[in-house]
């Protein structure tokens, strides 16, 4: 990047204010320029077509279609797009999901406005880049056979699963991810071969101990249901 370069930035994240955080530190930034912002998914694959933006900075978290499949839609349309997720997600199997996806860098929202400023510039050159929490993680975790199971799979599979243990209907699902309900109900079965569950319950605990939900965003039936099996009631 030479001294005379803008770095035209596409911002993705459905909460309003955090969108006015970043806004305001990049606008501070010479040489960096948000020409688009969007709130979900399908606004900001639209606003990808419309504006070519040098880099694309997304959460994983979307209404609608998710981060990742943003990320995948995005690289299917223009394979040299340049993306950096800003996730509160701090599991390493997100940045190894956003990676496959086709991402470059990987920033958790707790990391330094320094660490930011410097992946945006990483990625529009092309380098793949880690926060240094998400770096250390990934480093100095020693898998377990669960975790390691989670890591088998695909970017499609790992998107099933999360709707899923949100207690999303297969039409929800297909339709949200535009394929049919035959393979989300495939996938639904590999998912559970590969995580080695026999029900929607044992699923749903095993998403939780390994972090790729949180019980306390969650009030699907699934998850007040796993809540009864945790805290019976007492027997007399």
């Amino acid at each position: 990047m030479n001294a005379m370069s803008t770095i035209r930035i596409l911002l993705v994240d459905d909460h309003a204010i955090v969108r006015e955080g970043y806004l305001s530190l990049l606008a501070k930034q010479p040489g960096l320029q948000v020409v688009a912002e969007a709130a979900d998914g399908t606004q900001a694959y639209q606003l990808f077509k419309e504006c070519n933006p040098d880099v694309v900075i997304t959460d994983l978290s979307l209404p609608g279609i998710s981060g990742l499949e943003l990320i995948s839609r995005i690289k299917q349309r223009e394979a040299n797009a340049k993306i950096l997720v800003f996730s509160m997600y701090q599991n390493p199997s997100f940045a190894v999901q956003a990676s496959r996806a086709g991402a470059l860098g990987y920033i958790t929202k707790s990391s330094p406005p320094e660490q930011l400023l410097r992946a945006i510039r990483e990625v529009y050159c092309g380098r793949h880049t880690l926060s240094a929490d998400m770096a250390q993680a990934l480093a100095l975790e020693k898998l377990g056979n669960e975790q390691t199971a989670l890591e088998t799979l695909t970017v499609r599979e790992f998107e099933i699963l999360r709707l899923l243990v949100e207690a999303r209907t297969t039409e929800d699902i297909a339709q949200t991810l535009n394929i049919s309900p035959k393979t989300v109900s495939n996938s639904h079965y590999l998912i559970k071969r590969k995580l080695g569950v026999a029900s929607d319950i044992e699923l749903t605990r095993l998403a939780l101990k390994l972090n790729v939900i949180n019980l306390l965003d969650l009030s699907s039936p699934v998850a007040l249901t796993i809540e009864s099996y945790e805290c019976p009631s007492n027997q007399a």
